[in-house]
């Protein structure tokens, strides 16, 4: 899927409720001391920007989107798609 597409499917996910949150993405939140809203925020109006990466483990396509929270803080949220209509959201950084 392209970043545009990936983008958009994230989009319709996020509307539609059909999102997973990963375990390891709230143990990162909390080590990182990320506000879960400031990472939800960074979903629904950040970009994608790299090309995917093909996690080997897992086979399956990666994508980061990044932006900032309303604090001006940049964060990368990680994602991957279960379905075209089901996204699974990793982890979170800074920067």
């Amino acid at each position: 899927m392209s970043r545009v597409d990936a983008l958009a499917a994230l989009r319709r996910c996020l509307r539609d409720g059909l999102v997973q949150y990963h375990p390891h993405f709230a143990r990162r939140l909390l080590e990182r001391r990320i506000d879960p809203m400031d990472a939800q925020h960074v979903l629904r109006q950040g970009m994608i920007f790299r090309e995917p990466e093909l996690d080997i483990r897992f086979q399956e396509w990666r994508y980061r989107v990044e932006g900032k929270s309303p604090d001006g803080e940049r964060l990368a949220v990680i994602v991957a798609f279960l379905e075209i209509d089901e996204v699974l959201v990793l982890t979170v950084m800074t920067g």
